[in-house]
């Protein structure tokens, strides 16, 4: 599989274009783009390697990650996939925004379309992405694994250098995020790349 990494929105937010290189089919997780440019940018992407949308991911369910979201699933005619218990987040975007001081037209609630839960499955061409959930920044948290290619997208749970998401925000828990990046995460494969929702890349041991 093939990533591309793009960064958008005033948080800095991680949004991944990844696809299957023989089939052309993509998935898009954590649309985060805001303006018009944003948009233009992983469109003209995904144009470019003349893709096909199969999914749009949402890790979890923040304004930063999905402030696309709704534009990105009418554009490609796709259903926006993310965990139940993040739909309360997604139904009150523009409540998540005024809590930064963020007043924004643009900035509409966003509501799932289909249920993503862990140990679900995802495939591009003959290639599987394994759902895992890792709650605690979040109730829903989410992490895409990729075996055959061993990489991890993980949103905002684990950041580069073993750095853990804020708990701070409606419906986080410290202990919870603990125990999913110690049972869920840490026991992957030691040179697993993390993808994370802000920041570089890194892998689970240097994470650890």
């Amino acid at each position: 599989m093939k990533i591309v990494k793009f960064t958008f929105n005033m948080f800095g937010e991680n949004c991944y274009l990844v696809y299957n290189s023989d089939s052309r089919e993509a998935m898009i997780v954590d649309p985060g783009m805001l303006t018009e440019t944003e948009q233009q940018a992983i469109d003209g992407c995904i144009a470019d390697r003349n893709l096909l949308v199969k999914y749009i991911v949402n890790t979890h369910m923040h304004l930063d990650h999905c402030f696309g979201a709704t534009y990105a699933a009418a554009k490609y005619g796709v259903d926006l996939l993310a965990h139940p218990a993040d739909a309360p987040l997604g139904q009150n975007l523009a409540r998540q925004a005024a809590q930064f001081g963020i007043f924004d037209d643009r900035i509409a609630d966003v509501t799932a379309t289909k249920p993503l839960n862990d140990g679900d499955t995802l495939t591009l061409g003959n290639e599987t992405i394994k759902v895992i959930h890792t709650p605690g920044h979040s109730p829903g948290g989410l992490s895409l694994y990729a075996p055959d290619d061993g990489w991890v997208i993980t949103g905002d749970t684990l950041f580069a250098d073993g750095n853990i998401g804020r708990t701070d925000l409606p419906g986080g828990d410290y202990n919870t995020l603990i125990n999913s990046i110690t049972t869920r995460l840490f026991t992957l494969p030691a040179d697993t790349t993390v993808l994370p929702g802000h920041g570089p890349a890194s892998t689970i041991a240097q994470c650890k």
